[in-house]
């Protein structure tokens, strides 16, 4: 294919090649610009209806002007070859970064919500990734990239080959597949990254793209993958009837509230799951102000000759950090994790295992009340504290948050 052109775009090199065919580097010849070209498989080229909805949904993708969505600039037909025009990413993909093992906290975070943002647009737009993995998502200076929207629906239509002997086949030898699996479906997508409703052959819809977003999540965190089997049926087997063990058991240092939120993304059930990647992205958000906000309260600053050794300085520091949030816990939360029903000042005595540590209380920008994270019954959630009539009440939809802070407008 090097050397030769698709309409007026000439191919230079190759860029890689998987399941969903090869990728060129190409010159467009009419824009003057440099752009990566996806040779579709052959089993596309028979089916006029397969190319139909191949074109409709590349025209979809197309209209999603996202900075986390890879640009698809053309698609064409050039004799027998179907073919995408996409724009030239530089960077290396996600899966290559894990190669090197789990990312940091930040990392993690911010290209999280960045994936979460882009899934959140394309589906306000009707268009389901169905085949999000690391393969899938470059790392740019820019920032992450999602490619391939769509095409594991298309490949799966040409009806690509047989599913005999799948089942006990090495799970490195099918990355990607759209083979039969019942009379009802197929299985669409990469097996380590399926939902169960794909691996039943049931439609993929956006809660199919949320389960893989959460196995992504639990593999930047963790270095390995949330499910693993030798064998495609024992992968299977695992995704089916196992759960992976909590991120916070493998990474202590990441936000406790990543966990529900990685387990809401992998429910077995769609209608359990987390269901939508807006809630993701926003959920991913506050993790990384509370993340930032906790790492700016402790940061220990650059010790000169005759200052004290920086451990005695951190430790002072969360002394009196606990004291202080003990101090307002104490005061202002019963130890049932309800309000107190006087608007009259009242102390509490609460056991130091309720005391959420990586939160620090936060005063509201007026002085009128303040904030501060509570762990009760395995739960934590935020309470708002009011200073002038003392009255204390959990904050409706804040179960699972933790390290407070106000927008700049006092939100």
């Amino acid at each position: 294919m090097i050397g030769k052109t698709l309409a007026h775009y000439e191919i230079t090199g190759l860029l890689g090649k998987g399941g969903m065919g090869e990728v060129y580097r190409a010159r467009d010849t009419r824009l003057g610009r440099d752009v990566a070209v996806k040779v579709l498989p052959a089993s596309l080229a028979g089916n006029p209806e397969v190319r139909a909805r191949f074109e409709r949904e590349a025209k979809t993708v197309s209209s999603l002007n996202h900075p986390n969505i890879c640009v698809v600039h053309d698609v064409g037909r050039e004799g027998d070859v179907d073919f995408l025009v996409m724009e030239l990413v530089d960077g290396e993909t996600l899966a290559q970064r894990l190669e090197r093992g789990p990312l940091p906290t930040s990392d993690v975070l911010t290209i999280g919500t960045q994936i979460a943002d882009a899934l959140d647009q394309a589906h306000r737009a009707g268009v389901v990734h169905r085949d999000l993995k690391p393969g899938n998502i470059m790392l740019t200076r820019a920032g992450a990239k999602l490619m391939d929207f769509g095409l594991a629906r298309v490949n799966a239509l040409a009806g690509a080959g047989d599913a005999s002997g799948m089942a006990g086949a090495p799970v490195s030898a099918s990355p990607t597949v759209a083979h039969p699996l019942t009379a009802e479906g197929t299985i669409l997508g990469t097996f380590q990254y399926m939902a169960p409703e794909q691996l039943e052959g049931k439609e993929a819809d956006a809660r199919t793209d949320l389960w893989a977003l959460g196995c992504v999540l639990y593999e930047m965190a963790v270095g390995k993958r949330a499910f693993a089997g030798r064998t495609q049926a024992s992968l299977i087997a695992a995704i089916m009837h196992t759960e992976p063990s909590p991120v916070s058991q493998h990474a202590p240092l990441l936000p406790p509230a990543l966990d529900p939120l990685v387990n809401a993304c992998l429910a077995k059930d769609p209608s359990e799951r987390v269901q939508s990647a807006h809630d993701v992205k926003l959920q991913l958000g506050w993790l990384t102000e509370g993340a930032s906000s906790t790492a700016r309260a402790v940061a220990p600053e650059i010790r000169k000759p005759n200052q004290r050794p920086p451990w005695l300085a951190f430790a002072v520091a969360v002394v009196a950090t606990a004291a202080v949030t003990a101090f307002i816990v104490t005061t202002f939360v019963p130890s049932d994790g309800t309000a107190p029903s006087s608007a009259q000042p009242q102390r509490f005595i609460m056991g130091s295992h309720n005391l959420f540590a990586s939160s620090v209380p936060t005063f509201a920008p007026d002085g009128s009340y303040v904030v501060f994270a509570v762990r009760a019954e395995a739960l934590t959630r935020l309470y708002r504290r009011d200073l002038r009539t003392f009255e204390t009440a959990p904050i409706p939809g804040t179960e699972g948050g933790y390290g407070p802070f106000f927008s700049p407008d006092g939100a």
